[in-house]
């Protein structure tokens, strides 16, 4: 498929997009470290129920570039949740579905907090993925910490160096982690280690890994965003959220119900890891499906 691109805010975005303009919109956002992949067989699926499905690149990420060199390569929530409404501005989308896991699920449920008013409905792995910065240094039981090894790894400067070094190994080894009952074959592994290559990913990946702990600063740019997410607002959209039961890096997110205040349900996918659409591609279409249903009937 041809990969599209637009100039949206901060960058040019490459993106892919499924089904006619006419078609119920649809924005699906992938996680670190993967890509529009995740989405190959959710949108064809989701076309088929006429739907228009608009799967981005994030900054970072393959052929999405920033336009100027003087933009901070920033990888904190903040700028993620702009490029998806500077998205939607550009594609002239008045109102989507927006959904994702991860990064790109951060980018949705941002999205859906703050400008509720251009959301139908949201679809989230791990539920309320917007970061509590603030609360950041607060530990957590041994388990969980063992599990963000990465994010440590990525505070030094060792994992600068390794990240830049060895992003396809890093990337295969929590695939593994996250996943490990998804048994995906080596042609679709290397269909997402180009998006790696792009070159902003290390710089990307680092400031967003060290921006959630507070160690460094966000992009001015973002900052008044920034300040809206501290106050952990509420999510008020029609909502379908998701944990896998057997996610590597993420626990179970149920204790997340009480910032969704519009019509929400939680479902736990017993048998799926981290990357849910790209696992379980059938029961993520089911769960937009079913997201769509419930911003009917709240209507």
């Amino acid at each position: 498929m041809e990969t599209k691109k637009i100039v949206a805010g901060a960058l040019e975005v490459a993106y892919q997009e499924y089904g006619t303009p006419e078609g119920w919109p649809v924005i699906m956002c992938h996680g670190f470290p993967y890509d529009i992949h995740s989405y190959e067989e959710v949108a064809p699926l989701l076309t088929a129920q006429n739907a228009r499905v608009i799967v981005p690149y994030l900054r970072g990420y393959g052929p999405t570039r920033f336009l100027s060199a003087n933009t901070l390569r920033s990888g904190e929530q903040a700028a993620l949740g702009s490029d998806l409404l500077s998205l939607m501005d550009a594609l002239e989308i008045e109102k989507a579905i927006v959904g994702g896991y991860d990064w790109g699920g951060r980018a949705a449920c941002i999205v859906s907090a703050l400008w509720p008013e251009r959301v139908t409905a949201l679809v989230s792995g791990n539920s309320y993925n917007i970061q509590d910065i603030a609360k950041a240094m607060e530990p957590a039981d041994p388990a969980t910490e063992a599990s963000y090894w990465y994010q440590y790894y990525f505070h030094s400067e060792r994992g600068r160096r390794g990240l830049s070094k060895s992003r396809e190994k890093i990337a295969r080894q929590l695939w593994k982690m996250w996943s490990p009952t998804w048994h995906y074959d080596e042609a679709t592994f290397n269909r997402t280690v180009p998006a790696f290559n792009n070159p902003d990913f290390v710089e990307v990946v680092i400031h967003s890994y060290r921006h959630r702990f507070g160690l460094v600063p966000g992009d001015p740019e973002v900052a008044a965003i920034e300040e809206k997410l501290s106050a952990q607002p509420p999510i008020t959209v029609p909502s379908i959220t998701i944990d896998g039961g057997i996610d590597g890096v993420c626990g179970t997110t149920e204790h997340h119900a009480d910032k969704f205040t519009g019509p929400h349900k939680h479902l736990i996918w017993e048998t799926a890891g981290h990357n849910l659409p790209q696992e379980q591609p059938r029961d993520w279409v089911q769960a937009v499906l079913a997201a769509r249903d419930l911003a009917c009937d709240s209507t």
